[in-house]
């Protein structure tokens, strides 16, 4: 990656992943370099709540700003594991964007909602099937 960014050109996705692996690089940043999960939960917490007082605060240019800054913090975890073999932010996309999916069949697929209130209703049923199967799959694991 360039050291300065070209005038007028906007950064995009694939750049913050190169920005974020140049940090933790051997090379890059102590700081962030020494950051785990753990570590970065306080900074977590930190950006979420800036986050929820620009929406409060009905201040469009710092909401913008804020949610850089948690998305940062994604981009941060997802690096330390991908670094450690347990996923990449590729998967994160990947399961979002299926978890998304999946949980509306009313835009995705064939089911129907008159309203957001049953929208709501088939989100939470859905949500709770994908809860149980998923501690089914865990005791399964452990017996």
């Amino acid at each position: 990656m360039d050291k300065i960014h070209e005038s007028g050109k906007k950064y995009t996705f694939e750049d913050l992943r190169e920005i974020m692996r140049t940090l933790r690089s051997e090379n890059g940043c102590p700081w962030d370099r020494r950051q785990t999960h753990e570590s970065l939960i306080p900074c977590l917490e930190e950006e979420a709540g800036e986050v929820i007082d620009a929406i409060r605060n009905q201040d469009p240019e710092n909401l913008c700003e804020e949610l850089g800054d948690l998305l940062f913090q994604v981009m941060s975890h997802s690096q330390i594991a991908e670094e450690k073999g347990l996923f990449t932010i590729d998967d994160v996309v990947d399961g979002v964007s299926a978890k998304m999916v999946r949980r509306h069949p009313n835009v995705f697929g064939d089911e129907k909602v008159n309203s957001s209130e049953e929208g709501l209703d088939l989100w939470n049923r859905i949500k709770t099937e994908e809860k149980s199967k998923k501690e089914q799959k865990t005791l399964t694991k452990q017996g």
